[in-house]
């Protein structure tokens, strides 16, 4: 008997609401998840409660799906644990938040998580919102990537990802070296020795998704696209949690950082 989806529908009805009502209603529709139904939210749509839903599934979906890629390749290291625990600290999640990730987190590496239904259901809350879902992507990169490898078991888990979210395995490509570089760029800051300096703007070419020998015209689109899609205040107003901004905070700076760089250099 397909039950999970009622479970935790009447666990984010009662977060969110804090009552019996609220719960019953998150448990209808995770009872609508286990049956298949393909529901339209659009009716609640700018609604303050639609907001909170795609919060609390964006958080569960992200620790869950974390879960799952660090169990990828058989077994959790202690590289992918300590990424998790960081996470959590860099989010300043506390006592029964932070106990809500590591147990989405717990879920995510269980025989039982079933990806496909658990991103079905994320989805059918941020479908629409392609700069969630390229949020949402970035992180599991980064999870996949946290002990500095990227074995072929990890690398599958990321495509199954990427293919429920819409993306083909060329454009997962693309964003994985994005992603590696502009995890490298970011480590790399406050180094200046020449060798440094060089492998600091190669990565920065990188983090922005253009090469070398593009004009001055298709970095600057490249950087205004990506500062655009991490805008934490628009990923907030469209289902990120709040908690989870410094994410998008991190991710703007870094760009920003990567794009005067590169104008410094081609002065």
């Amino acid at each position: 008997m397909k039950m999970w989806g009622k479970i935790f529908g009447f666990l984010f009805g009662f977060m969110l609401s804090k009552n019996l009502f609220g719960a019953l209603l998150g448990m209808w529709l995770g009872h609508s998840f286990d049956k298949g139904r393909s529901l339209n939210f659009n009716h609640f749509s700018g609604g303050k409660g639609n907001e909170q839903e795609r919060q609390a599934v964006f958080f569960y979906s992200t620790f869950s799906v974390m879960g799952y890629i660090a169990k990828a390749n058989g077994q959790v290291t202690s590289h992918e644990i300590a990424f998790a625990t960081a996470y959590m600290d860099k989010l300043g999640l506390k006592g029964e938040l932070r106990q809500k990730a590591q147990d989405a987190f717990r879920d995510g590496k269980s025989a039982e998580f079933s990806l496909e239904n658990k991103l079905e259901a994320f989805i059918q809350f941020c479908g629409t919102r392609q700069d969630l879902l390229l949020l949402f992507l970035e992180i599991q990169i980064q999870v996949a990537f946290a002990d500095g490898e990227l074995d072929q078991d990890e690398r599958r888990a990321l495509h199954k990802v990427a293919k429920s979210l819409g993306y083909s395995a060329r454009e997962l490509d693309k964003l994985l070296e994005m992603i590696i570089a502009g995890a490298q760029f970011h480590h790399g800051q406050g180094s200046h020795s020449v060798a440094s300096s060089q492998q600091q703007l190669d990565n920065a070419y990188k983090l922005l998704g253009v090469n070398k020998d593009a004009s001055d015209k298709d970095i600057k689109k490249s950087y205004r696209k990506l500062m655009s899609q991490h805008h934490p205040d628009k990923l907030v107003a469209k289902g990120l949690p709040a908690e989870m901004m410094e994410i998008a905070k991190q991710k703007t700076q870094d760009i920003q950082a990567a794009y005067e760089l590169i104008s410094e250099s081609i002065k």
